[in-house]
Formats: structure tokens, sequence, C-alpha cells
């Protein structure tokens, strides 16, 4: 023992803590962590291996099937339809059939409302739900993966089969429409025009406002699919919330507090095709939309690293 050294402290060039012996062939153990030689929790669950997963699932299929074909249901509908020589009104079904980027606004304009936030909300709401609900949530975790990784695994998985689905409609609007209608302007029912190549600039840029506006809905779905073992409950209880706004924003008596409404700047990407182009609502629009995503995203990952796993 050295000079000032107590009596039961540990020699001095002793290792930070003590190897488990083995015999040849058992696997060390890390005795600060109880965790096997070789263990890493970054390891666990990738991102390619549960995208690979849910896109085997014949709900994903099914979902890019269906939104694939929307654009290709809209053209039918207008040939069959027709137009009415009666109207004098100039909406946006009415321009639709004018060129192949008013299609997609129209689009986009009519699938905003009910059919974009329901496709997120089911990507993400089913997330750990219907882990829970197969009761396989309980193995994943015994692997062991950590929780937080796995919730954030489940989120980028969610989220990439989120943006592959808003991207896939609008590409298949814009060739439907370009085919059948043209490559014209883009017109807005006040009479400006943008050029075939900017708009398909606007477009794309609308796009990515509209990922990024509807990630509060993700991130409620989130919470919620945390929350209940049902997936329906998660999915339905998100889009319910989304309808839900959008009835509350209709209520002119409520003023100034449908600004803080997540939808209510969330068609804010149409005054892109103005002639004079007005970004302040979809600067509005991103901030509200990401602080909700942001408080949703904290109560899910809380509610998650301490919630019983009994199923």
């Amino acid at each position: 023992m050295s000079r000032g050294q107590d009596v039961g402290d540990p020699p001095r060039d002793a290792p930070p803590y003590e190897e488990a012996v083995t015999t040849p062939g058992q696997k060390t153990a890390d005795t600060r962590t109880g965790a096997a030689a070789g263990y890493r929790p970054r390891g666990t669950l990738r991102v390619l291996v549960e995208l690979r997963r849910q896109w085997r699932r014949r709900r994903t299929q099914l979902v890019f099937a269906l939104i694939a074909l929307l654009p290709i249901v809209l053209v039918a509908s207008f040939e069959i339809g027709g137009q009415d020589p009666a109207r004098s009104a100039v909406t946006y079904a009415d321009l639709a059939v004018t060129s192949g980027p008013n299609f997609v606004v129209f689009t986009l304009y009519l699938a905003g409302s009910l059919l974009l936030p329901v496709v997120v909300a089911l990507f993400f709401g089913d997330a750990v739900a219907s882990e829970a609900s197969w009761s396989s949530l309980k193995y994943l975790l015994a692997i062991p993966v950590p929780r937080l990784r796995l919730l954030r695994q489940k989120a980028v998985t969610a989220a990439l089969l989120s943006l592959l689905a808003l991207g896939l409609l609008p590409a298949v609007a814009l060739l439907a429409g370009v085919i059948w209608y043209g490559a014209g302007d883009a017109t807005s029912p006040a009479g400006d025009a943008v050029p075939f190549g900017r708009s398909v600039i606007m477009l794309a840029v609308a796009v990515g406002y509209t990922v990024v506006q509807l990630a509060w809905v993700g991130a409620l779905a989130l919470w919620l699919s945390v929350t209940v073992d049902a997936p329906l409950g998660a999915v339905g209880g998100a889009a319910l919330a989304s309808v839900l706004s959008q009835i509350l924003d209709q209520i002119t008596a409520l003023g100034s507090f449908r600004d803080l409404l997540p939808t209510h700047h969330a068609w804010a990407w149409i005054d892109l095709f103005a002639t004079d182009a007005d970004v302040t609502g979809m600067a509005d629009g991103l901030l509200v939309s990401l602080v909700y995503a942001l408080v949703f995203s904290v109560l899910a990952a809380y509610r998650f690293s301490r919630k019983d796993i009994t199923t």
C-alpha cells in the first residue's frame, strides 16, 4: 500500500471496473451496465429494417395505392361530369382542367382537408400502438431496445412513409394533369398566372410546406399511440383533432384566437401562385405547427419513458 492510500481502496493502477471472468467461448459482460459483450444500443431496430417491415404490411401498400389512384379518379370524374356552361364563378375546381399545375393545386387543396391528415395520423398513430395491440412491444423492449430509441426509430419510419406518401400524390397528379390538360400556366381565381416552370417549383415548395405543417398531426398521433393500446384510437383521435380544428377555424366569432389553431394556415401555400407572393401566412403556419409538434413530441417521449408495458 502506497503512502496516502487508505486501507480498502483499490490500487491506483487498477482498471475503472472489473471485467467478468469467463471460460473460453463464453461472452463477457460489462459489469457497469449488465449488457453482454458486443451489445450496442445504436445497432438495435435500424430504420431500414423497420421501414422494410412497415412497407411489407398490406395497410401501407393499400394507402400508397389509393394515393396513386386518386388523381386518376379525379381526371375520370372531370371527364364524366364535364363543365356547366351556366356557371359564372371561377373556382379551383373550374381551373383544374385548364393545365397540369392547376390540376395539382386542386388535388392538394382537395386532399389537404382530410386525406393527408389521415395518412399522416395513420403512420404515426399506428407506430407504437400496433406493437402493443399485437403484444410484441414488450418483446422489442426485452431485446433490449432502449425506449426512447424505439420511439425515435418508429417516428423516423413514420415520417419517411408520410413524406413519401405526401410526395407521391402531387407527382402522380402532375403527370396525369400534364398528359390530360397540358403544361400550361398555373392560374388563380383572381386571374394571376404563373409560368409552368416556376409553377412546378412553387408546387414543390407547397408540398414541403404541407409536410412540415402536418407535423403537428404526426406528433399528436405519436403521443396518442404511446398512450393507448388501440391503433384505431390513436389514428382516429389525431384525425378528429384535425377536423375539429378546421371546424373551429370557420367560426369567425373566435377572432384572432383562430390564429392559434394548427389548421388556420393549412392552405397558406396557395398564396405562392399569386403575382406578388406573400409568405407571411406560411411563416405563421410553420411556427404554430412546429410549436404544437414540439409539445406533443415531448409529451410522447415523457409518457413512453414511464409507461408500464403490460400487454
